[in-house]
């Protein structure tokens, strides 16, 4: 996309998650899903089952943010904390920015906003997987403190082929992130 045609981004807003964000955030989630190229997911769950999520997350106090423009939503961050007792202090990132939004700045101020709200939250570490092609996002992960810790082989299969992923993790306490 040219910069004549690309968003401008000054505007957007980076806030938690509402009941009146769902359905915008269902669509957005699907537009990535159906990419093929970053997420588990291959379309988003039915709408139901997003609002059941959301919810979920807003009731279990997990951080979850979205990026605004207007009422629109054009990306998120989360993190799900883990559900057995002795692994509650780690959770599990997740997001997504709209193609046109992509490489200005917005993954940045989600992840710093949502890693602070995790912080406040309790946790000590939070992971996420990465496919080892996503060149873009495993340079954003590096830039906002997480590393490297291993490679999982075959992660996924996606039209048939398989896709490794790259396991990173940010601990709070080795970061001095504020």
């Amino acid at each position: 996309m040219d910069a004549a045609a690309s968003p401008d981004t000054s505007g957007i807003r980076i806030e938690p998650i509402a009941a009146v964000h769902i359905d915008s955030f269902h669509r957005t989630l699907d537009v990535v899903a159906r990419e093929k190229k970053y997420l588990s997911m291959l379309e988003a769950s039915p709408l139901p089952q997003t609002r059941e999520f959301v919810m979920g997350m807003i009731a279990k106090g997990n951080p979850q943010f979205v990026a605004t423009a207007g009422d629109e939503v054009v990306g998120w961050c989360d993190i799900s904390r883990h559900f057995f007792p002795s692994h509650a202090h780690r959770g599990n990132l997740g997001m997504g920015i709209l193609p046109a939004y992509r490489g200005k700045g917005l993954g940045r101020r989600l992840i710093e906003t949502t890693l602070r709200a995790a912080q406040k939250s309790g946790f000590a570490r939070v992971e996420l997987n990465v496919y080892e092609d996503n060149a873009r996002a495993i340079a954003l992960y590096e830039k906002t403190g997480f590393a490297r810790e291993g490679i999982v082989r075959r992660a996924a299969r996606i039209d048939g082929r398989f896709i490794d992923a790259i396991s990173m993790a940010f601990l709070f306490d080795e970061r001095g992130f504020s």
